[in-house]
């Protein structure tokens, strides 16, 4: 199937990675329709940069849905419409199982009723749990700690249970952090509220923040932080076309780990930002936070076997760059 000749829905496609990966499907010759409900998407985004067209509405509204498919030749939707944050999934887990789990089902089984056959799921290594060994390889055990890694973790399975009943093709993509901007300056991270690193230490040296906090100085790493795999908003983008392009060429379902397979400490993070803004960071030590694992750090060498994805941003400073000009253009 030619790229000029298919449309994708991408739901979620106003917030942080679906917008970057509308931006790369626009840019490699696919129609894009959004499907957002704007919680935490950007309409002004969407709008001003990456002139798609959006639809208002929630992925659990089935007469929606059906009125997607009839009235747009839709050849496979990508999916991001999933809240992500960790610690609001602990308190209040029926949003994440009612939205993650059941807004996708709906979502499947609308996809089903209209015959489209080919979904990328934006899944995460929040699905492993507290690893066993490092780098974290996809045959790892499954056995996620909190209520938003088990409702990923859900819709995976539902996917394989689809493939076997109804033939839909997927490829679930197993996020580590995602991190960085367009390179462009186009577009960037902007969540309310910011919980990732990155955009915190930056916020720090635009002066919107006192300081940024690090959570445990004595874990067992080289600098006594934890380390995190950090992977390009933009290389993450460029992932989920070739995932398509693998599911249009007649490929097989598959799930592929999407990270840079080293990673970075808070500290290095910390120092990166210090170098690429010129500002004196002010750094609080406070305790660990339950359930922070040391190390997290994934193998991608599947996706690089498979799909031939070979990240073109794997530098910490690179990332922190890329998001420090969208920081300064966002927040002036």
């Amino acid at each position: 199937m030619s790229p000029g000749k298919s449309t994708i829905l991408v739901t979620g496609g106003a917030g942080y990675i679906g917008s970057h990966t509308v931006l790369a499907l626009k840019r490699a010759g696919y129609d894009v329709v959004i499907l957002d409900n704007l919680v935490y998407g950007h309409r002004d985004l969407v709008e001003k940069v990456l002139q798609a067209e959006i639809v208002v509405g929630d992925i659990s509204d089935r007469p929606l849905l059906d009125r997607l498919f009839q009235t747009k030749d839709i050849a496979a939707v990508m999916h991001f419409s999933a809240y992500a944050y960790v610690g609001e999934s602990v308190i209040e887990p029926a949003k994440y199982y009612r939205n993650n789990v059941l807004g996708t089902l709906c979502l499947l089984e609308a996809m089903q009723a209209a015959g489209v056959k080919k979904f990328v799921f934006s899944s995460t290594c929040a699905t492993y749990g507290v690893p066993d060994v490092m780098p974290i390889m996809e045959d790892h055990p499954q056995d996620p700690i909190n209520p938003y890694g088990a409702s990923k973790l859900m819709v995976e399975r539902i996917l394989a249970d689809f493939d076997v009943a109804y033939g839909l093709k997927s490829v679930c993509f197993r996020y580590f952090n995602a991190a960085g901007a367009d390179p462009d300056g186009l577009l960037g991270e902007d969540h309310s509220p910011e919980t990732h690193l990155i955009p915190l230490v930056l916020l720090t040296a635009l002066g919107k923040r006192e300081s940024i906090s690090i959570f445990g100085t004595n874990y067992p790493t080289p600098d006594g932080t934890c380390i995190r795999d950090y992977i390009h908003v933009t290389d993450l983008a460029d992932a989920h076309i070739l995932g398509l392009e693998y599911l249009f060429s007649a490929g097989n379902s598959e799930v592929f780990n999407l990270g840079n397979g080293s990673g970075f400490s808070v500290r290095e993070v910390i120092e990166a930002a210090k170098l690429v803004t010129g500002k004196n960071i002010k750094v609080v030590k406070c305790d660990r936070r339950p359930g922070d694992p040391p190390i997290l750090i994934g193998s991608a060498q599947k996706a690089r076997k498979i799909l031939d994805w070979k990240p073109q941003y794997p530098h910490i400073k690179d990332i922190v760059a890329h998001a420090w000009q969208w920081h300064q253009k966002r927040h002036k």
